[in-house]
Protein backbone atom coordinates (compact mmCIF):
# COMPACT_ATOMS: atom_id res chain seq x y z
CA UNK A 1 0.00 0.00 0.00
CA UNK A 2 1.31 3.81 -0.99
CA UNK A 3 1.84 5.93 2.09
CA UNK A 4 1.66 9.23 1.16
CA UNK A 5 -0.85 11.07 4.02
CA UNK A 6 -2.24 10.98 7.35
CA UNK A 7 -5.05 8.78 6.27
CA UNK A 8 -2.93 6.63 4.75
CA UNK A 9 -0.74 5.84 7.90
CA UNK A 10 -4.11 5.47 9.77
CA UNK A 11 -5.74 2.83 7.40
CA UNK A 12 -2.32 0.91 7.27
CA UNK A 13 -2.47 0.32 11.01
CA UNK A 14 -6.44 0.40 11.05
CA UNK A 15 -6.53 3.09 14.49
CA UNK A 16 -5.07 6.34 15.08
CA UNK A 17 -4.79 5.24 18.78
CA UNK A 18 -2.18 2.13 18.09
CA UNK A 19 -0.52 4.69 15.43
CA UNK A 20 0.14 6.96 18.07
CA UNK A 21 1.11 5.32 20.87
CA UNK A 22 3.72 3.10 18.96
CA UNK A 23 5.03 6.14 16.89
CA UNK A 24 8.79 6.10 17.00
CA UNK A 25 9.09 9.73 17.38
CA UNK A 26 9.94 10.50 20.95
CA UNK A 27 9.56 13.96 22.41
CA UNK A 28 9.38 17.80 20.49
CA UNK A 29 12.95 19.02 19.61
CA UNK A 30 14.86 21.35 20.39
CA UNK A 31 17.69 21.78 17.45
CA UNK A 32 20.12 24.15 20.19
CA UNK A 33 22.98 23.25 22.13
CA UNK A 34 21.76 21.40 25.51
CA UNK A 35 23.44 23.37 28.20
CA UNK A 36 25.41 26.62 27.92
CA UNK A 37 26.61 26.75 31.54
CA UNK A 38 24.33 24.43 33.60
CA UNK A 39 20.81 23.69 33.65
CA UNK A 40 20.02 23.83 37.40
CA UNK A 41 21.73 27.83 36.79
CA UNK A 42 20.32 28.34 33.70
CA UNK A 43 17.10 27.89 35.13
CA UNK A 44 17.58 29.66 38.13
CA UNK A 45 18.28 32.80 36.06
CA UNK A 46 14.83 33.18 34.42
CA UNK A 47 13.30 33.79 38.32
CA UNK A 48 16.41 35.31 39.95
CA UNK A 49 18.17 37.28 36.85
CA UNK A 50 17.82 37.57 33.47
CA UNK A 51 18.05 34.19 30.66
CA UNK A 52 18.16 34.36 26.91
CA UNK A 53 16.33 31.59 25.14
CA UNK A 54 17.33 31.11 21.94
CA UNK A 55 14.04 30.17 19.90
CA UNK A 56 15.40 30.66 16.41
CA UNK A 57 14.70 26.85 15.25
CA UNK A 58 12.58 25.25 17.00
CA UNK A 59 9.65 26.93 16.11
CA UNK A 60 7.32 27.20 12.14
CA UNK A 61 7.13 30.49 11.19
CA UNK A 62 3.91 31.17 9.05
CA UNK A 63 4.01 34.42 7.18
CA UNK A 64 0.40 35.53 5.75
CA UNK A 65 -0.02 38.39 3.57
CA UNK A 66 -3.06 39.84 1.39
CA UNK A 67 -6.61 41.51 1.45
CA UNK A 68 -8.06 38.53 3.34
CA UNK A 69 -5.42 37.91 5.90
CA UNK A 70 -7.78 39.43 9.00
CA UNK A 71 -10.81 37.77 7.91
CA UNK A 72 -8.84 34.48 7.45
CA UNK A 73 -7.41 34.46 11.05
CA UNK A 74 -10.86 35.17 12.73
CA UNK A 75 -12.54 32.66 10.81
CA UNK A 76 -9.48 30.48 12.85
CA UNK A 77 -9.44 31.20 15.75
CA UNK A 78 -11.82 31.28 19.12
CA UNK A 79 -10.25 34.67 20.70
CA UNK A 80 -11.29 37.46 19.64
CA UNK A 81 -9.91 40.15 16.45
CA UNK A 82 -11.49 43.25 17.64
CA UNK A 83 -8.60 44.87 18.42
CA UNK A 84 -6.64 44.22 14.84
CA UNK A 85 -3.16 46.65 14.34
CA UNK A 86 -0.32 46.99 13.42
CA UNK A 87 2.63 45.97 16.57
CA UNK A 88 -0.18 43.88 18.47
CA UNK A 89 0.02 40.19 19.69
CA UNK A 90 -2.08 37.65 20.42
CA UNK A 91 -2.59 33.99 21.31
CA UNK A 92 -4.37 32.31 18.16
CA UNK A 93 -6.27 29.25 19.35
CA UNK A 94 -7.55 26.83 16.90
CA UNK A 95 -10.22 24.26 17.20
CA UNK A 96 -12.77 21.76 15.21
CA UNK A 97 -16.35 22.34 14.29
CA UNK A 98 -16.94 19.93 17.59
CA UNK A 99 -14.97 22.85 19.86
CA UNK A 100 -11.48 20.44 20.39
CA UNK A 101 -8.09 21.89 20.12
CA UNK A 102 -5.85 21.83 17.16
CA UNK A 103 -3.33 23.63 18.54
CA UNK A 104 -2.45 27.31 19.39
CA UNK A 105 0.61 29.54 18.75
CA UNK A 106 1.19 33.51 18.69
CA UNK A 107 -0.10 35.35 16.03
CA UNK A 108 2.27 39.09 15.42
CA UNK A 109 0.08 41.48 13.32
CA UNK A 110 3.22 42.99 11.56
CA UNK A 111 1.10 45.20 9.67
CA UNK A 112 -2.69 45.51 8.40
CA UNK A 113 -2.69 42.95 5.74
CA UNK A 114 0.52 40.95 7.11
CA UNK A 115 1.03 38.56 10.05
CA UNK A 116 3.14 36.14 11.78
CA UNK A 117 1.87 32.65 12.79
CA UNK A 118 4.09 30.98 15.70
CA UNK A 119 4.98 27.89 16.97
CA UNK A 120 3.93 24.46 16.11
CA UNK A 121 3.88 23.04 12.43
CA UNK A 122 0.45 21.82 12.75
CA UNK A 123 -1.31 25.44 13.42
CA UNK A 124 0.90 26.44 9.56
CA UNK A 125 -1.01 23.31 8.43
CA UNK A 126 -4.21 23.73 9.75
CA UNK A 127 -4.35 27.75 8.23
CA UNK A 128 -2.84 27.07 4.42
CA UNK A 129 -5.44 23.72 4.65
CA UNK A 130 -8.46 26.28 5.45
CA UNK A 131 -7.39 28.80 3.38
CA UNK A 132 -6.89 26.50 0.37
CA UNK A 133 -10.25 25.37 0.68
CA UNK A 134 -12.53 28.06 1.39
CA UNK A 135 -10.75 30.66 -1.05
CA UNK A 136 -9.10 33.40 0.84
CA UNK A 137 -7.42 36.09 -0.78
CA UNK A 138 -3.61 35.82 0.83
CA UNK A 139 -0.39 34.74 0.17
CA UNK A 140 1.43 32.46 2.34
CA UNK A 141 5.39 32.57 3.01
CA UNK A 142 6.40 29.10 5.26
CA UNK A 143 9.42 29.29 7.18
CA UNK A 144 9.64 25.65 8.75
CA UNK A 145 11.22 24.52 12.13
CA UNK A 146 14.89 23.71 11.64
CA UNK A 147 14.14 20.04 11.73
CA UNK A 148 12.06 20.25 8.10
CA UNK A 149 13.72 23.09 7.03
CA UNK A 150 16.01 22.41 3.83
CA UNK A 151 17.58 25.73 3.98
CA UNK A 152 18.43 28.23 6.40
CA UNK A 153 15.55 29.81 8.49
CA UNK A 154 14.26 33.63 7.37
CA UNK A 155 14.75 34.75 10.77
CA UNK A 156 16.02 34.79 14.49
CA UNK A 157 13.69 34.67 17.51
CA UNK A 158 15.85 35.97 21.26
CA UNK A 159 13.46 36.23 23.96
CA UNK A 160 15.63 37.87 26.94
CA UNK A 161 13.42 37.71 30.23
CA UNK A 162 14.09 37.69 34.23
CA UNK A 163 13.98 40.27 37.05
CA UNK A 164 17.11 41.90 35.26
CA UNK A 165 16.38 41.67 31.70
CA UNK A 166 14.60 44.89 31.44
CA UNK A 167 17.74 46.78 32.51
CA UNK A 168 19.87 44.69 30.44
CA UNK A 169 17.27 45.46 27.03
CA UNK A 170 17.44 49.61 28.30
CA UNK A 171 21.44 49.16 28.22
CA UNK A 172 21.23 47.49 25.09
CA UNK A 173 18.78 50.03 23.42
CA UNK A 174 21.47 53.05 24.60
CA UNK A 175 17.76 54.44 26.94
CA UNK A 176 14.74 54.26 28.07
CA UNK A 177 12.18 51.58 26.93
CA UNK A 178 8.36 53.15 26.47
CA UNK A 179 5.49 52.13 25.14
CA UNK A 180 5.12 48.71 24.90
CA UNK A 181 2.04 47.09 26.73
CA UNK A 182 1.90 43.90 27.56
CA UNK A 183 1.74 41.95 23.92
CA UNK A 184 2.19 44.72 22.39
CA UNK A 185 5.04 45.34 20.33
CA UNK A 186 7.12 47.78 19.14
CA UNK A 187 10.95 49.04 18.41
CA UNK A 188 14.36 48.91 20.02
CA UNK A 189 17.95 49.63 18.94
CA UNK A 190 20.29 46.77 19.28
CA UNK A 191 24.13 46.78 17.76
CA UNK A 192 23.14 49.49 15.95
CA UNK A 193 20.03 47.16 14.13
CA UNK A 194 16.68 48.58 14.55
CA UNK A 195 14.62 45.39 16.29
CA UNK A 196 11.19 44.44 16.24
CA UNK A 197 10.29 43.28 19.36
CA UNK A 198 7.33 41.50 21.20
CA UNK A 199 6.32 42.44 25.55
CA UNK A 200 5.67 39.82 27.68
CA UNK A 201 6.89 37.53 31.36
CA UNK A 202 7.97 34.65 31.89
CA UNK A 203 7.17 33.88 35.90
CA UNK A 204 6.03 37.13 36.48
CA UNK A 205 8.87 39.35 35.08
CA UNK A 206 8.81 41.94 31.93
CA UNK A 207 10.78 40.93 28.64
CA UNK A 208 10.70 40.95 25.09
CA UNK A 209 10.98 38.53 22.49
CA UNK A 210 13.04 39.56 19.67
CA UNK A 211 12.75 39.05 15.84
CA UNK A 212 14.50 39.99 12.63
CA UNK A 213 16.41 38.91 9.76
CA UNK A 214 18.35 36.04 10.18
CA UNK A 215 21.45 37.73 8.70
CA UNK A 216 21.89 39.74 12.02
CA UNK A 217 21.74 36.19 14.17
CA UNK A 218 25.04 36.39 15.21
CA UNK A 219 25.50 40.30 15.50
CA UNK A 220 21.96 40.26 18.07
CA UNK A 221 22.90 37.54 19.92
CA UNK A 222 26.64 38.54 20.59
CA UNK A 223 25.15 41.94 21.58
CA UNK A 224 22.91 40.58 24.57
CA UNK A 225 25.33 38.34 25.85
CA UNK A 226 27.85 40.79 26.07
CA UNK A 227 25.53 43.71 27.80
CA UNK A 228 23.96 41.36 29.88
CA UNK A 229 26.92 39.47 31.38
CA UNK A 230 27.97 42.00 34.24
CA UNK A 231 23.97 41.78 34.97
CA UNK A 232 24.26 37.79 35.09
CA UNK A 233 22.93 36.80 32.08
CA UNK A 234 23.26 33.43 31.17
CA UNK A 235 21.92 31.74 27.24
CA UNK A 236 19.64 28.75 28.17
CA UNK A 237 20.26 25.54 26.42
CA UNK A 238 17.69 23.33 25.05
CA UNK A 239 17.39 21.34 28.62
CA UNK A 240 16.12 24.40 30.21
CA UNK A 241 13.96 25.36 27.80
CA UNK A 242 12.12 22.16 27.48
CA UNK A 243 10.96 23.17 31.26
CA UNK A 244 9.80 26.81 31.31
CA UNK A 245 6.69 26.62 30.14
CA UNK A 246 5.40 24.49 33.33
CA UNK A 247 6.35 27.05 36.16
CA UNK A 248 4.55 29.35 33.67
CA UNK A 249 1.47 27.64 33.65
CA UNK A 250 1.12 27.04 29.72
CA UNK A 251 0.29 23.71 28.15
CA UNK A 252 2.57 22.65 25.69
CA UNK A 253 1.41 19.90 23.92
CA UNK A 254 -2.54 18.87 23.52
CA UNK A 255 -2.99 15.98 20.78
CA UNK A 256 -4.33 17.94 17.77
CA UNK A 257 -7.69 16.78 17.63
CA UNK A 258 -8.04 15.77 14.13
CA UNK A 259 -7.52 11.67 13.87
CA UNK A 260 -10.98 10.73 13.73
CA UNK A 261 -14.82 12.14 12.07
CA UNK A 262 -15.72 12.37 8.63
CA UNK A 263 -15.73 16.41 8.20
CA UNK A 264 -11.90 15.93 9.28
CA UNK A 265 -11.10 13.10 6.68
CA UNK A 266 -10.23 15.57 3.65
CA UNK A 267 -7.84 16.91 5.86
CA UNK A 268 -5.94 13.81 6.65
CA UNK A 269 -5.70 13.23 3.11
CA UNK A 270 -4.60 16.56 2.48
CA UNK A 271 -1.56 16.60 5.59
CA UNK A 272 1.41 14.55 3.77
CA UNK A 273 2.47 11.37 5.76
CA UNK A 274 5.86 12.94 6.47
CA UNK A 275 4.06 15.88 8.59
CA UNK A 276 4.12 16.30 12.32
CA UNK A 277 0.33 15.11 13.09
CA UNK A 278 1.50 11.89 10.85
CA UNK A 279 3.79 10.99 12.73
CA UNK A 280 3.87 12.24 16.93
CA UNK A 281 3.64 9.70 19.71
CA UNK A 282 1.38 9.40 22.18
CA UNK A 283 2.91 8.46 25.68
CA UNK A 284 2.20 7.58 29.37
CA UNK A 285 0.15 5.94 31.65
CA UNK A 286 -3.48 7.09 30.74
CA UNK A 287 -4.92 4.73 28.32
CA UNK A 288 -8.26 5.46 26.83
CA UNK A 289 -10.35 3.12 24.53
CA UNK A 290 -10.11 5.65 22.12
CA UNK A 291 -7.89 8.59 20.73
CA UNK A 292 -10.60 10.94 21.53
CA UNK A 293 -10.53 10.22 24.56
CA UNK A 294 -7.25 12.38 24.25
CA UNK A 295 -8.96 15.18 22.91
CA UNK A 296 -8.96 18.48 24.90
CA UNK A 297 -11.33 22.20 24.73
CA UNK A 298 -9.89 25.17 25.49
CA UNK A 299 -11.92 25.48 28.40
CA UNK A 300 -9.65 22.10 29.84
CA UNK A 301 -6.88 23.99 29.66
CA UNK A 302 -7.72 27.40 30.80
CA UNK A 303 -8.37 29.07 27.80
CA UNK A 304 -11.89 29.92 28.75
CA UNK A 305 -11.67 33.58 29.29
CA UNK A 306 -10.30 34.09 25.72
CA UNK A 307 -13.07 32.28 24.49
CA UNK A 308 -15.15 35.48 22.86
CA UNK A 309 -18.44 34.81 20.11
CA UNK A 310 -18.13 38.35 19.01
CA UNK A 311 -17.00 36.44 15.87
CA UNK A 312 -17.88 33.53 13.40
CA UNK A 313 -15.42 31.36 13.84
CA UNK A 314 -14.88 27.32 13.49
CA UNK A 315 -16.11 25.14 16.52
CA UNK A 316 -18.18 28.21 17.61
CA UNK A 317 -21.08 26.59 18.26
CA UNK A 318 -19.90 23.67 19.78
CA UNK A 319 -17.65 25.90 21.92
CA UNK A 320 -21.08 28.06 23.06
CA UNK A 321 -23.05 24.72 23.88
CA UNK A 322 -20.14 23.86 26.15
CA UNK A 323 -19.59 26.92 28.20
CA UNK A 324 -21.94 26.37 31.06
CA UNK A 325 -20.51 22.35 31.02
CA UNK A 326 -18.13 21.04 33.68
CA UNK A 327 -14.49 21.19 32.46
CA UNK A 328 -11.00 20.72 33.60
CA UNK A 329 -9.20 22.59 35.66
CA UNK A 330 -5.35 23.41 35.15
CA UNK A 331 -3.07 22.89 37.99
CA UNK A 332 0.62 22.24 39.02
CA UNK A 333 1.16 18.99 40.57
CA UNK A 334 4.49 18.73 43.16
CA UNK A 335 5.64 14.83 43.20
CA UNK A 336 6.35 13.27 46.50
CA UNK A 337 10.17 13.57 46.76
CA UNK A 338 10.45 9.93 48.39
CA UNK A 339 8.57 8.64 45.82
CA UNK A 340 10.70 10.18 42.87
CA UNK A 341 13.78 8.95 45.26
CA UNK A 342 12.72 5.74 44.95
CA UNK A 343 12.45 5.81 41.20
CA UNK A 344 15.85 6.43 41.02
CA UNK A 345 16.85 4.30 43.19
CA UNK A 346 15.44 1.59 41.46
CA UNK A 347 18.09 1.67 38.40
CA UNK A 348 20.37 0.74 41.28
CA UNK A 349 20.77 -2.88 42.55
CA UNK A 350 17.94 -5.49 42.19
CA UNK A 351 14.46 -5.86 41.47
CA UNK A 352 11.78 -4.50 39.78
CA UNK A 353 12.86 -0.86 37.52
CA UNK A 354 10.47 2.11 37.23
CA UNK A 355 10.71 3.89 33.61
CA UNK A 356 13.60 5.83 34.03
CA UNK A 357 13.53 10.10 34.46
CA UNK A 358 15.55 11.94 32.54
CA UNK A 359 16.57 15.25 34.33
CA UNK A 360 15.49 18.22 33.91
CA UNK A 361 12.89 17.13 31.19
CA UNK A 362 11.16 13.17 31.38
CA UNK A 363 9.61 13.74 27.91
CA UNK A 364 9.74 10.36 26.35
CA UNK A 365 6.80 10.96 24.04
CA UNK A 366 5.90 14.00 21.94
CA UNK A 367 2.31 14.28 23.62
CA UNK A 368 2.53 12.85 27.00
CA UNK A 369 -0.61 11.69 29.19
CA UNK A 370 -0.52 10.15 32.44
CA UNK A 371 -3.19 9.09 34.66
CA UNK A 372 -4.21 10.41 38.15
CA UNK A 373 -6.77 9.24 40.69
CA UNK A 374 -8.27 10.59 43.86
CA UNK A 375 -9.51 7.54 46.21
CA UNK A 376 -9.02 5.22 43.24
CA UNK A 377 -11.03 6.97 41.04
CA UNK A 378 -10.10 8.93 37.64
CA UNK A 379 -10.07 12.64 38.19
CA UNK A 380 -7.95 13.68 35.31
CA UNK A 381 -4.44 13.70 33.41
CA UNK A 382 -0.69 15.05 34.46
CA UNK A 383 1.68 16.49 31.54
CA UNK A 384 5.05 16.86 30.84
CA UNK A 385 7.27 16.22 33.98
CA UNK A 386 10.45 18.01 34.76
CA UNK A 387 12.34 19.15 38.11
CA UNK A 388 12.84 22.78 38.46
CA UNK A 389 16.00 24.13 40.26
CA UNK A 390 13.66 26.98 41.43
CA UNK A 391 11.06 24.66 43.20
CA UNK A 392 13.37 21.71 44.30
CA UNK A 393 11.17 19.64 43.26
CA UNK A 394 9.84 17.64 40.33
CA UNK A 395 6.24 18.96 38.78
CA UNK A 396 4.28 18.16 36.40
CA UNK A 397 0.80 20.32 35.14
CA UNK A 398 -2.65 18.86 35.44
CA UNK A 399 -5.93 18.90 34.11
CA UNK A 400 -8.26 18.05 36.94
CA UNK A 401 -11.78 17.16 37.68
CA UNK A 402 -13.27 20.11 40.13
CA UNK A 403 -13.54 17.81 43.31
CA UNK A 404 -10.09 16.92 42.93
CA UNK A 405 -8.69 20.54 41.37
CA UNK A 406 -8.40 22.12 45.05
CA UNK A 407 -5.09 23.50 46.20
CA UNK A 408 -3.69 21.07 48.59
CA UNK A 409 -6.08 18.41 47.35
CA UNK A 410 -3.87 14.84 47.60
CA UNK A 411 -3.73 12.93 44.25
CA UNK A 412 -2.37 9.81 43.02
CA UNK A 413 -0.48 10.08 39.71
CA UNK A 414 0.58 6.31 37.97
CA UNK A 415 4.11 6.60 35.89
CA UNK A 416 5.12 4.53 33.32
CA UNK A 417 3.69 2.73 30.34
CA UNK A 418 0.31 0.27 30.73
CA UNK A 419 1.56 -3.37 30.62
CA UNK A 420 2.86 -4.63 27.73
CA UNK A 421 4.24 -1.07 26.71
CA UNK A 422 4.53 0.14 23.33
CA UNK A 423 6.68 0.05 20.44
CA UNK A 424 7.90 3.59 21.01
CA UNK A 425 12.05 2.85 21.20
CA UNK A 426 12.37 5.41 24.04
CA UNK A 427 10.54 3.00 26.40
CA UNK A 428 12.58 0.64 27.91
CA UNK A 429 11.21 -2.57 29.67
CA UNK A 430 10.07 -1.51 33.29
CA UNK A 431 7.03 -1.63 35.94
CA UNK A 432 4.39 0.83 36.47
CA UNK A 433 4.61 2.90 39.77
CA UNK A 434 2.66 5.22 41.33
CA UNK A 435 3.48 8.99 42.76
CA UNK A 436 1.77 10.75 45.54
CA UNK A 437 1.44 14.42 44.41
CA UNK A 438 -0.09 17.70 46.07
CA UNK A 439 -1.92 19.81 43.63
CA UNK A 440 -0.99 23.08 43.80
CA UNK A 441 -2.08 26.40 42.06
CA UNK A 442 -1.27 27.08 38.08
CA UNK A 443 1.01 28.67 37.39
CA UNK A 444 3.32 27.61 40.29
CA UNK A 445 4.98 31.05 40.71
CA UNK A 446 3.15 33.09 42.99
CA UNK A 447 4.47 36.14 41.28
CA UNK A 448 3.19 34.47 37.88
CA UNK A 449 0.00 34.28 38.98
CA UNK A 450 -0.20 37.83 40.64
CA UNK A 451 0.70 39.17 37.36
CA UNK A 452 -1.16 37.38 35.05
CA UNK A 453 -3.86 37.90 36.41
CA UNK A 454 -3.64 41.81 36.65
Amino acid sequence: MSVSTLQDKIDEVGDPLAMLRNAPSGPYQFPIKAEFTNWRDEQEAWRQGAVLFDQSFHMTDLYIEGPDTRRLCEFLAVNSMANWRRDVAKQFVLCTEDGYLVGDAIIFILEEEKVNIVNKPMNANWVMYHAEKHGFDVEFDLDPRALDNKGRRKGYRFEVQGPEAWGILEKLNGGPIEGFKFFGMGEINIAGRCVRALRHGMAGAAGLELFGPFDDYDRIRDAILETGAPEGLLAAGSKTYSTVAHESGWFPSPLPAIYTGEALADYRKWLPATSLEANLSLGGSFLGPSVEDYYLTPYDIGYGHIVKFDHEFIGRDALERRQGEPHRHKRTLLWSKDDVVRIFASQLGDGERYKFMDMPASHYATCPYDDVRKGGKPVGISHYPVYTSNVRSWISLALLDEDAAGPGTEVVLTWGEPDGGSDKPTVEHHAQTTVACTVEPCPISVTARETYKA
